[in-house]
């Protein structure tokens, strides 16, 4: 089976022309040629065109690439490790954690007659990564007892499950400020973050991927099944805790920062075995990292509707991109063939 390595310096290219589409298009056109002359040189033709890119334009796109990046990777290692096609890095309930920290944060308090002040992006980032934190503690203590990869990934919708019927009670009995809130938040939102949570965003995505490299033979090895990989000298135990690991530091951060976003971990690694023609993950890892982030660039693109004020939230744009996606491997692709 060809590997296509001459694919990567395309998908670098494609990254870099993504990377600079994302920041020209918005409610005003920038050039390419000013934006690489500023960023370059630091001389812009326009003291507005630099505000623009340095303090709204460049970070979003940044975290565009580092969400990418960490849901393809997290997605990758679900469906491998689960051999389930469909399954995606939010399976285990880490991202309906964070959920339900920035529920509590914004819907508890006008559940229960007062309103909370100064909600801030800091605030909702740091209620996010405790709830994720909580249920990855869960998720820790039910991988340490059980020893069914399916029976984790059940425990983990239920997971999921409950802290959902919790949300909905919140927002059931909160008022409809705060319930407008959390669902604009439960939107997606990728420009919202100043540089400082840029970077801890991508020291969170950097720490989340280490466990990535350590496993690419393991992941390999798992295709062939569990048995065969316990032949291999796999430690399907210690394969299993860093996964839970990983994946919860990828989804579990982005979710907080950034909110919920769709489909986007469920459909980049079957594009990327499409793409690659390759079942290798030392192929598929990178693969995906790039896809990932090149499909969210140009989602985000799409969602400034370029010419007007008005910006769509980015997990509707994923949503309607990643769905066909899903639906149409569903409809001619066999997955079995793929794990």
């Amino acid at each position: 089976m060809s590997i296509r390595p001459y694919l990567f310096p395309i998908a670098f290219l494609l990254l870099g022309l993504s990377f600079l589409l994302n920041l020209s298009l918005g409610s005003i056109w920038i050039p390419f040629g000013e934006i690489v002359g500023g960023l370059i040189s630091g001389d812009w033709a326009k003291a507005s065109w630099e505000q623009i890119i340095i303090n709204y334009r460049l970070p979003k796109a940044l975290v565009a690439v580092f969400a990418g990046i960490g849901l393809s990777l997290s997605g990758l290692q679900m469906q491998t490790f689960f051999r389930n096609p469909l399954a995606g890095p939010f399976v285990l309930g880490i991202s309906s954690g964070a959920g339900l920290g920035v529920a509590i944060l914004m819907l508890a308090g006008s559940a229960l007659g007062f309103a909370l002040s100064g909600i801030n992006s800091w605030a909702i980032a740091s209620a996010g990564i405790l709830g994720a934190g909580l249920v990855l503690s869960g998720v820790s203590l039910v991988a340490w007892r059980v020893k069914d990869s399916m029976t984790l990934l059940i425990v983990g919708l239920m997971f999921g499950s409950l802290v959902s019927a919790v949300v909905s009670v919140l927002s059931f009995f909160s008022g409809a400020e705060a319930l407008k809130l959390y669902t604009v938040w439960s939107m997606g939102s990728l420009g919202s973050l100043g540089w400082a949570q840029v970077g801890i965003l991508g020291m969170v995505i950097l720490l989340g991927s280490i466990p990535v490299l350590f496993s690419i033979k393991s992941f390999n090895a798992l295709l062939l099944g569990e048995n065969y990989a316990r032949s291999m000298g796999v430690s399907i135990q210690a394969m299993r805790w860093m996964m839970i690991i990983s994946t919860g530091l990828l989804a579990g951060g982005i979710t907080a920062f950034c909110g919920p976003i769709a489909f986007l971990g469920i459909a980049v690694p079957h594009l990327a075995r499409m793409v690659w023609k390759s079942s290798d993950h030392r192929v598929l890892f990178p693969g995906s990292a790039l896809i990932g982030a090149i499909l969210l660039l140009l989602c985000d693109a799409v969602g400034q509707l370029p010419g007007l004020a008005s910006t769509l939230p980015i997990n509707a744009v994923t949503s309607l991109i990643g769905a066909p996606i899903v639906i149409s491997l569903i409809l001619k692709r066999n997955f079995s063939k793929d794990f």
